[in-house]
């Protein structure tokens, strides 16, 4: 569809001289409202745009745009494109904390020279670049020849139509997506034409889109995917994308799933939280008048997906019109672009139960009458990759049905990571044997009967006694244990204090619990554990809802989180401590309780801290 195009630029050129006043996007802003950005628009100001950013010697070089959601960050993306410069999404510098930090790393490590915003937030930018010791640096508020007046519109088609092509070819960087990796600190994966026409492609063939598909969005731009499934490739496609603020998702996920009927939406999707929080936070009554009848492709990918988590969606929305093979699993990563595997569209997503032993030790076997199991949810076949799985130490391919490292190769995969080499090198030239240039994903998973199943992460895998539990599993359970749980997520893994231990992270919803209700639910934690995954769960943290870090994906941040905890760095409500893990901390027991007991001696020890819960937000995180 695309083989006459060399550039992402040439192709919004011709879909801008063939489509015209056809919408490419609609926002619908949160107080209501949608704002309408047509293909002629949003060429006729990215070419303008171009023009302003030529003038800073931009092409070739790095380009913040920060952006609150919304039609500006499209023009933004489309300007630098059209300026030969490499676009840099990321989130705005607000609120502090993590997304703050996150940002500022960015900004180091590209080195940009040039700031993107929009002249609400200009200012602030403006400060923080000071603050940040970058006062050199440019901020560029870039929506203001998009007003009427002197140098207002008329300007705009001045400078339009002063825009010349910029010699880009198919192996320049078109953009740099920032990993938001939940083992390690972000990393900016460098995205050329050809990987991005690349995977528009593998995207187009996996999904069987089509110009008639409308697509539906709440993720952020700055998301892969968000940016490559749900504000590019509807513009590869010819057709329209509307957008929610993640803001609207989060505060009313029905919101989401109204503008599907309101506006005729047949594909989008986002992580598996956001079908449990549309499960758990959707009234009957608002139920009662939704339409989603058109949406024939839910796509659920950018963390681990959940077989009960689909079940429950389609329960809840088959009323609505939802057909349950319409949910649609896949697996991807900013690494190759985006998408890797998907399954048949309309077809039931695959499942497969696993003996849970078995699954300890790297193998795929059907389970046994009477012993434990786990069902995982399969993410499709590879069709545009040349896929191998690999015993990361022995460096050699792994039978079929044997858990190993997800290795790719194909024209969607990435350049590397932003003047990082060694690590490129690494990640992205891995060899088996003599064949070389495969990208090392550091995800675990195996093939059966040609569907791919992804188990968990390389780096944060749980090795005791001999075997490997996989976090989410035990994060998963916990959840079900009861309503305390169910609406808050957890972080699992171990720390060396004389032996590996488990440390259990758990956020919980328990108003005005006092020190023996807390005391209890540690216990149903531990007892859990013990009793599903036969392994001792000595230390326990409950904490305040919203206090789990995760990225803007929705995974969670073990690794961030083990550090934070290893630092005291955490506020616990309640605690559970082998003596040998406190030992670690800086920080001494939380007040008010007694000293930090064993979970050997029946988790009878424990401390309590702060009194009555404080609500806080669901989802957690910042998007």
């Amino acid at each position: 569809m695309t083989a006459a195009f060399t550039t992402f630029t040439e192709l919004i050129r011709e879909r801008a001289a063939d489509l015209g006043a056809a919408d490419a996007q609609v926002f619908l802003r949160h107080a209501g409202g949608a704002e309408h950005l047509s293909y002629a628009a949003l060429d006729r100001r990215a070419r303008a745009l171009a023009v302003r950013l030529r003038a800073y010697g931009v092409q070739g070089q790095p380009v913040l745009l920060l952006y609150p959601p919304g039609p500006g960050f499209l023009v933004a993306f489309v300007g630098c494109l059209y300026a030969g410069a490499i676009a840099v999404p990321a989130p705005l510098p607000a609120g502090g904390g993590e997304r703050l930090q996150r940002v500022s790393g960015i900004l180091k490590d590209t080195r940009s020279r040039l700031v993107l915003t929009d002249t609400e937030h200009a200012a602030d930018t403006s400060l923080w670049l000071a603050v940040s010791g970058r006062g050199e640096t440019v901020c560029l508020a870039t929506d203001l020849d998009d007003r009427d007046g002197p140098g207002g519109l008329d300007g705009l088609a001045a400078d339009a139509d002063a825009w010349r092509a910029p010699r880009t070819g198919p192996d320049d960087l078109a953009f740099l997506q920032y990993t938001s990796g939940s083992t390690s600190r972000p990393r900016g994966v460098m995205v050329t034409h050809r990987n991005l026409l690349a995977n528009q492609e593998a995207l187009q063939r996996l999904l069987g889109t089509t110009a008639a598909d409308r697509f539906s969005s709440w993720l952020p731009h700055y998301h892969d995917m968000g940016l490559i499934a749900h504000v590019l490739h509807p513009l590869w496609l010819g057709t329209v994308s509307v957008q929610l603020p993640p803001v609207s998702f989060i505060k009313r996920p029905v919101s989401w799933l109204r503008s599907i009927g309101e506006w005729g939406l047949s594909v989008g999707g986002g992580p598996n939280f956001a079908y449990d929080l549309c499960t758990r936070r959707v009234s009957d009554e608002a139920l009662a008048g939704l339409d989603l009848s058109s949406w024939r492709l839910a796509l659920c990918g950018a963390e681990p997906v959940r077989a009960k988590t689909l079940d429950a969606f389609a329960r809840r929305f088959a009323p609505a019109g939802l057909r349950a093979g319409s949910l649609y699993p896949g697996y991807g990563l900013a690494e190759a672009t985006l998408v890797v595997s998907g399954g048949r569209p309309g077809a039931f997503a695959r499942r497969l139960a696993v003996d849970a032993a078995a699954l300890e030790h790297d193998e795929l076997r059907a389970p046994a009458p009477g012993r434990p199991a786990r069902t995982l949810v399969g993410a499709g076949r590879v069709h545009d990759f040349d896929l191998r799985i690999v015993d990361p130490l022995a460096g050699r391919e792994v039978p079929p049905g044997h858990i190993g490292e997800v290795w790719l190769r194909g024209d969607s995969v990435a350049q590397g990571y932003w003047r990082q080499p060694l690590e490129t090198a690494r990640t992205f030239n891995a060899a088996l044997g003599e064949s070389g240039g495969f990208l090392r994903t550091g995800d675990l998973g195996a093939v059966d009967d040609g569907e791919l199943y992804i188990t968990g992460r390389l780096k944060e895998v749980i090795i005791l006694n001999g075997r490997n539990l996989y976090p989410q599993d035990v994060e998963w359970a916990i959840r079900e244990i009861g309503p305390a749980f169910g609406a808050g997520h957890g972080a699992v893994f171990t720390v060396g204090a004389e032996r590996e231990q488990l440390v259990v992270i758990h956020e919980v919803r328990a108003p005005r619990a006092g020190t023996e209700r807390l005391r209890a639910l540690a216990r149903s934690v531990q007892a859990l554990v013990g009793r599903s995954f036969d392994v001792p769960a000595g230390n326990v943290i409950l904490v305040r809802p919203g206090t789990l870090r995760r990225t803007t994906s929705g995974k969670i941040q073990r690794t961030l989180m083990r550090t934070l905890f290893l630092q005291g760095e955490l506020s616990p409500l309640y605690e559970v401590l082998d003596p040998a893990v406190q030992a670690l901390l800086p920080r001494p027991a939380a007040p008010g309780g007694t000293p930090a007991g064993s979970a050997a001696g029946g988790g009878a020890g424990g401390t309590v801290a702060g009194g009555s819960m404080a609500g806080g937000s669901v989802a957690g995180g910042s998007w």
